[in-house]
């Protein structure tokens, strides 16, 4: 077990910055805590610019970038693994066979925090779930402090403070965490899972890392295959009852003792509850849906709730609607980065949508996808590396429908429609500019990519607020006609 005063003194490298933050809280705590700090990272200065700006003022941080070098892992005291790098890269192998110390930021989180964690993962929803879950505790402990004192909310949800937060957390405090497949195999490696875990659906995603859908859902299982089981303070495992996967885990784990099993649905949501809630679609009640189950634990009732719920808005990037021209409302969903993401997006809404999808390729299947956007999409927009893939699904997808209709007798005209219309352009600029040429009054503009975005923008933050740009200049030149 850590203690703070552990990496006094020691050499600490940390293996990946990030372009965007990622490795900037263990960086800080690490120097804070009096360490020696190497960097590394295969990305250039010039790559890591805002990064390095965010660590200006530390003596003892030194930075090896552009690539790795064995030496500093064979000789450093502490390697901090930045989650995206596999628990099998050679050089983590190099420092392990020289005897050092391999770890990650959410390793040593969970080693000092004094305080009970709420874990949530999943395919989709979990930011939503995550913030939700944080916001409705707040609200009520504002209201009446009783079972906790503050409520932290963290882990793989942007830039939240994190290790760099420990020393302000106290043992009657409640930690809310989003954790990523990344992360959960990261804690599996020390046995450790937060008190309450919840999983709120899966659906394949990263195969580009695990290969399977079968070892991406290993991975995300060790959530609740590491609770600690006590009697006097039973593990909560929580699960979606909609979700095939979750219920054979249910099934699976509820049998435990010294283990609380539940189950949750959209449909568990009460009408008075629901009125107040303005997040669009099933998902987000299900997500709604997820929080309830987390925070009725601690005595949240449904009063808080309901005084809760008008002030939570979707979060950015998430089936946000950044703007209304001309009776289109137009929606960025970039964090959709999966086909599972985007057909949830597409349900959402029971108006006609011009969907804008595609981008970096994570070796994932769109043929459900492209299934979805023939029935739900006036029209396609395609971008990206993804483009002529999703394209192909499309026009398979519409050929199968047809064929299915020529069987029947009785087609009405909606029924003889052909396949979405369909066509790849070369930027997002062009297809907001395309998309508001197809859109009439009462339509839907919809990013939702169902793809990654690093082929053309460097995450999904800078694609959505590309998006909402170019939204916001194109109001711009209405008004101005």
């Amino acid at each position: 077990m850590l203690d703070p005063g552990y990496f006094k003194g020691k050499t600490v490298l940390i293996m990946g910055l990030g372009r965007f933050g990622g490795g900037v809280d263990a960086v800080k705590f690490a120097a804070g805590a009096d360490a020696k700090v190497i960097v590394t990272d295969l990305a250039s200065p010039q790559q890591l610019g805002n990064s390095i700006k965010e660590l200006e003022g530390f003596s003892n941080i030194e930075f090896h970038l552009g690539s790795h070098e064995v030496k500093d892992f064979e000789t450093a005291d502490i390697v901090i693994a930045n989650p995206a790098v596999p628990a099998d890269n050679k050089f983590l192998q190099i420092a392990r066979n020289a005897g050092r110390h391999v770890t990650s930021q959410i390793n040593i989180f969970f080693e000092l925090c004094p305080a009970k964690t709420i874990g949530i993962t999943g395919a989709n929803g979990k930011s939503t779930t995550t913030s939700l879950t944080a916001h409705l505790l707040r609200t009520q402990n504002a209201e009446h402090r009783t079972q906790y004192e503050n409520v932290w909310l963290t882990g793989n949800i942007g830039n939240q403070p994190f290790l760099t937060a420990l020393d302000k957390i106290k043992p009657n405090d409640l930690v809310v965490i989003e954790l990523s497949s990344f992360q959960i195999e990261q804690l599996a490696e020390i046995h450790s899972s937060p008190h309450i875990a919840l999983l709120t659906n899966l659906t394949p995603n990263h195969l580009d890392r695990y290969g399977t859908f079968e070892k991406y859902c290993a991975a995300k299982e060790n959530i609740f295959k590491y609770q600690k089981l006590d009697k006097n303070k039973p593990a909560i495992s929580i699960f979606n009852s909609e979700d095939e996967i979750a219920m054979q885990w249910y099934e699976k784990y509820k049998s435990d003792a010294d283990r609380i099993c539940i189950k949750f649905s959209a449909d568990d949501v009460s009408s008075s509850i629901r009125e107040k809630y303005s997040l669009p679609g099933r998902a987000n009640l299900a997500n709604l849906a997820a929080a309830l189950s987390i925070v009725r634990n601690f005595g949240v009732t449904d009063e808080s709730i309901k005084k809760a719920l008008p002030d939570f808005k979707a979060l950015p990037h998430r089936l946000e609607l950044v703007g209304e021209i001309n009776g289109i409302r137009w929606y960025n969903d970039s964090k959709a980065t999966t086909p599972e993401g985007a057909i949830t997006a597409l349900n959402a809404f029971d108006v006609p949508i011009i969907l804008i999808a595609g981008g970096y390729d994570k070796h994932l299947p769109f043929d459900k996808f492209a299934e979805k956007i023939v029935e739900k999409a006036k029209a396609t927009i395609l971008i990206g590396q993804t483009a002529p893939k999703i394209d192909e699904a499309i026009n398979n997808a519409g050929m199968s429908l047809r064929a299915k209709r020529s069987n029947l007798k009785n087609l009405t005209t909606n029924d003889q429609r052909p396949a979405t219309n369909t066509i790849i352009v070369d930027s997002l600029s062009d297809a907001v500019t395309l998309a508001n040429n197809l859109a009439k009054h009462g339509d839907v503009v919809l990013l939702s990519p169902a793809c990654a975005s690093y082929d053309m923008f460097e995450n999904y933050e800078q694609r959505g607020h590309q998006f909402a740009k170019f939204v916001n200049l194109l109001d711009k030149n209405i008004s101005n006609k």
